[in-house]
């Protein structure tokens, strides 16, 4: 199934922002019982550094790539590309195990994922911004050449 290219920025942003949320939504579960000050600077720390180092990044990254597609219409599932894919699939993997493994205690589960999920979240707003940005940039273009 092919879409309009811009679409592709909607598709990143529902699937990193399901994704964020659902990862936010465990470390927000398992911090009953270890909510400190402390605990909610580290989750702050965690957020900050995935969003500067990681997520930016790739949202910019990805943004551009698909903006530069010579082709309107594209494949749904070009929203990435195959390293992004195998990316998500290895911090699914690696997530999962390490939750189920028990090695971690709950404290780092609650902190670190309430500080990647939330980064993950806002990537995925950060592509819904991409998207209304784009059809904003469309919509002008379209009244000048009217």
């Amino acid at each position: 199934m092919k879409v309009q290219k811009k679409y592709l920025l909607l598709i990143a942003g529902i699937v990193w922002g399901i994704a964020g949320f659902n990862i936010l939504r465990i470390g927000v579960m398992a911090y009953s019982g270890y909510l400190s000050a402390l605990n909610v600077i580290i989750s702050i720390v965690v957020f900050a550094l995935f969003r500067a180092l990681i997520f930016s990044k790739m949202v910019r990254k990805h943004t551009i790539r698909i903006k530069g597609y010579p082709d309107e219409k594209q494949f749904f599932l070009r929203f990435f590309d195959i390293k992004a894919f195998c990316i998500m699939a290895f911090m699914i993997t690696f997530g999962v195990g390490l939750r189920m493994s028990g090695i971690c205690p709950d404290v780092f589960i609650a902190v670190f994922y309430s500080g990647l999920g939330a980064s993950l979240f806002t990537a995925g707003v950060l592509f819904e911004i991409n998207f209304i940005k784009t059809c904003t940039e469309h919509q002008k273009q379209n009244n000048t050449q009217a």
